[in-house]
């Protein structure tokens, strides 16, 4: 049974004003509505989570937040007044400050350079005062207790590292709000609690914070409250301490989370695919594995142990100097993509926005990206030929869009895989290599996408699928092989792959620092390890 909506929880903020009001804000695209009743109060001092599937209006709420869109209606206040941001630079001006999953910062300016890019403190002769400039980020970052050089150039920083750039220059800025988006999906859990000691130091001077995550046991790690949207409307506010994560899930999806991993049992046929002895110096080394029709084969093991340059170089894209690639017994040329794809293999990438997709360009242009040539007509290329082309396979991966001439960067990170995988499943593959199916996407959308990946091993697909989530691949794989440090250190069955036995596998018997770890309820991780 879906909890009751608490619309005014405990708080640790007591009866301070809120920081920011928003009740009823709506926000639509044309016939689309991305935001049908927006609602979220964060009090200072409080770090308050903002969850919901891919879709429920999140992105949308934190935009009109940010000034990069205007509200069609509804109530906004920021301190108690009322505020209609027409920019993201009235937005800063206010108080409040976004720190995306990606930042992007100046390569070639320093970090001291950033932080205070277009607002530098002038000195004598209206020159900018370095050594002022210097001086306050060193005192930021001692606030925040991290040790970066304040003097270092950009280019090469960490995620991690980028992310606490952009909080000091919110504290330079002195924003009252803080919203972090998907802070935690491209960091190590040494860099994630480093992350939250700051979140929290942040939280304690008085300040707000929004934190926007999937990931649940972050959420009841870091958070005071949770608020959950739906479909682009407010469902429900309540304390941490008085709700689950099974609870939570419920109200996200409006329904009972029932089996995550719907894996049903396949027929395994021939060898798809085949690689022997691959090796690619000082990344990879000795890679031996076989997927064959029908069959899921998880590809585990820690962020950087190489698994993602492994299917990378079996697909084509990267280099490799010993080793052979065979197809249904062919060979495959290395470094050419192209004749991957002549041979029957798909590649999802992991990073869906900026190897996956064209964002700008409509959905159907991207579904048919790959089986252009066999729709122009004269060396021309219809809109209509792509739409044609395109519509039975959004329609299968249930692409939640009213048009397919809409752009790909209006939709939800689930859709946009959905967009991605339609893409390749248009080329007819006989092998799927899916580079982490389901990062950043909601529990509602993975449960589809594995049900999806099931179907098409059913038909008899060989696919092989890599992820950092432990629960998605002891769900999901028919076999699991872990890779540890460039290379394969075991080859488990289903029945074999256990949590202990995988994580024995990826560490050699180490302390794990937390990249390959459940995010999921515990309810749900039972059900895996059952």
């Amino acid at each position: 049974m879906t909890p009751s909506p608490t619309t005014a929880p405990a708080n640790p903020g007591g009866d301070a004003r809120p920081v920011l009001e928003m009740a009823d804000v709506r926000k639509s695209f044309g016939p689309v509505a991305a935001l049908r009743s927006g609602t979220l109060t964060v009090r200072p001092g409080s770090i308050h989570a903002l969850v919901g599937e891919n879709g429920a209006g999140k992105s949308t709420l934190v935009k009109i937040v940010a000034g990069v869109h205007r509200r069609d209606g509804g109530t906004l206040r920021f301190e108690g007044d009322d505020v209609d941001f027409a920019s993201t630079a009235d937005s800063k001006a206010a108080g409040i400050a976004v720190i995306y999953q990606e930042p992007t910062l100046f390569p070639d300016l320093s970090v001291t350079e950033n932080i205070f890019m277009g607002r530098q403190p002038l000195g004598r002769g209206r020159r900018i005062d370095r050594a002022a400039m210097l001086a306050e980020t060193r005192a930021i970052f001692a606030r925040l207790g991290v040790d970066i050089d304040p003097r270092r150039p950009a280019l090469g920083l960490s995620i991690a590292d980028q992310q606490i750039i952009e909080i000091a220059k919110a504290i330079s800025l002195d924003a009252r709000l803080l919203i972090m988006d998907e802070p935690t999906a491209a960091l190590s859990g040494v860099e994630v609690e480093r992350l939250f000691a700051v979140a929290r130091s942040l939280r304690d001077e008085g300040r707000g914070l929004v934190f926007i995550s999937h990931r649940f046991e972050e959420v009841f790690a870091l958070c005071d409250e949770v608020t959950v949207m739906r479909d682009g409307e407010y469902v429900a506010t309540t304390a941490i301490a008085s709700t689950t994560p099974d609870a939570i899930v419920e109200m996200m999806v409006g329904r009972e989370v029932g089996e995550l991993f719907p894996k049903q049992p396949a027929t395994i046929g021939e060898v798809v695919l085949k690689v022997e002895g691959l090796s690619s110096a000082g990344t990879f080394r000795g890679i031996d594995l076989e997927v064959r029709a029908g069959e899921i084969v998880g590809l585990a093991g820690l962020v950087g142990a190489g698994r993602s340059e492994i299917a990378r170089a079996v697909f084509g894209v990267d280099r490799y100097d010993a080793g052979r690639v065979t197809m249904h017994g062919k060979p495959v040329p290395a470094r050419r993509p192209r004749a991957a794809i002549a041979a029957g293999m798909a590649f999802v990438p992991e990073d869906r926005r900026k190897q996956g997709l064209v964002v700008d360009n409509s959905v159907a242009h991207n579904v048919a990206a790959v089986i252009r040539t066999r729709l122009d007509r004269l060396g021309f290329l219809t809109n209509r030929a792509e739409n044609r082309a395109s519509a039975p396979w959004a329609g299968r991966l249930e692409v939640k869009t009213n048009a397919l001439d809409m752009p790909a960067t209006t939709m939800s990170g689930g859709n946009q895989q959905k967009v991605v995988i339609a893409k390749w499943l248009a080329t007819e593959p006989t092998l799927l290599i899916i580079d982490e199916p389901t990062r950043g996407i909601d529990v509602g959308t993975k449960s589809e996408v594995h049900r999806l990946l099931s179907d098409l091993a059913g038909q008899g697909l060989a696919i092989l699928m890599i992820s950092s989530e432990l629960p998605e691949v002891l769900g999901m794989a028919d076999r699991v092989l872990v890779v540890r440090e460039g290379e394969i250190t075991a080859e488990l069955s289903r029945s074999e792959a256990t949590p202990e036995a995988v994580m024995k596998a990826a560490t050699a018997g180490h302390e794990s620092t937390g990249e390959l770890a459940p995010v999921l309820p515990d309810a749900l991780m039972k059900e895996v390890s059952a």
